[in-house]
């Protein structure tokens, strides 16, 4: 059964609906020991004082702001306990918002929201209004002794909470346009429809189960093959993929269309989750949630 990391209520207006906050993400990395190659010795890192070989007790650390390099302004444990967040088990609606005015730029993780016992009815009332209404709820609420905004939305018979990111913690594109060119070459009409033909040959319904982490399954796949004591044949480095032998930006664009129509005379989708065999994790390997 799911745990709750966290419980409060949604509020707005004189309305509370008492929740439990459950966790949206299954953190799938593999976590690595370090050990000696040689013997297998496990490699432990000390927290030292630089300069010396003294290694400083966590009680005896506190926090930092580097001024100027090696000048630093220390804040003592104090004086961080008094600009923590109030903590409160309120999650503040503030704003009702439709989400197509969001930029995904500004979402960062994602929960579940659950009620709290009793609390079945309400919850359902605000589901159904919010979804009725297509609107978002824009909320603040305090998490692990930080502050954070977040949007609420229904989805699937369920409240949805996604932290977000502020403002301020978003660049600004007019700070990087100085990496655009002075002048911006002129597209023609035609290369701009056979961009957009490349685009609609390439468009496809999205479906997150087909994309997969490779990286990660041909690890556990060498983690599994080792485990059992089979050999490991290393494969030989992959050449770096070649830029297209096409002289113009219009050839370019003709080869991947003739590229995108071979693909999708093909099985245009690489299987899904659901039709693999899963492989069962080697007890070493094991996954950080």
């Amino acid at each position: 059964m799911a745990r709750a990391i966290w419980s409060g209520s949604i509020s707005f207006g004189l309305l509370n609906v008492p929740v439990k906050l459950y966790s949206g993400v299954a953190r799938r990395s593999i976590s690595l020991r370090e050990i000696r190659e040689s013997d297998g010795a496990r490699i432990r890192h000390r927290r030292v004082a630089e300069g010396t070989d003294e290694e400083v007790p966590y009680e005896k650390i506190v926090k930092a702001f580097e001024v100027t390099p090696d000048r630093y302004v220390p804040l003592s444990k104090e004086e961080m306990a008094t600009l923590a967040p109030e903590k409160t088990r309120a999650i503040e609606v503030e704003d009702f918002v439709d989400l197509g005015e969001i930029d995904p730029t500004y979402f960062d993780s994602p929960y579940y929201l659950g009620p709290a016992n009793g609390a079945g009815k309400a919850y359902s009332l605000l589901g159904r209004a919010m979804e009725k209404s297509g609107k978002v709820a824009i909320a603040r609420f305090v998490l692990r002794n930080k502050e954070h905004l977040a949007a609420i939305r229904p989805k699937d018979g369920m409240l949805t909470l996604t932290t977000m990111r502020f403002a301020d913690e978003i660049v600004p594109p007019e700070e990087l346009r100085d990496v655009l060119p002075a002048e911006m070459p002129k597209v023609g009409k035609h290369e701009e429809e056979m961009a957009e033909k490349l685009i609609d040959s390439l468009t496809q319904k999205f479906d997150p189960a087909a994309y997969r982490d490779e990286y990660r399954e041909g690890l556990l796949a060498l983690i599994e093959r080792k485990a059992e004591g089979k050999d490991v044949v290393t494969p030989p480095a992959s050449a770096e993929r070649e830029p297209t032998g096409a002289p113009d930006l219009m050839s370019a664009l003709e080869e991947s269309i003739a590229a995108a129509k071979g693909r999708s005379a093909k099985k245009p989708r690489r299987p899904t989750a659901k039709r693999q065999t899963a492989k069962k994790q080697p007890a070493r390997a094991r996954s950080s949630h």
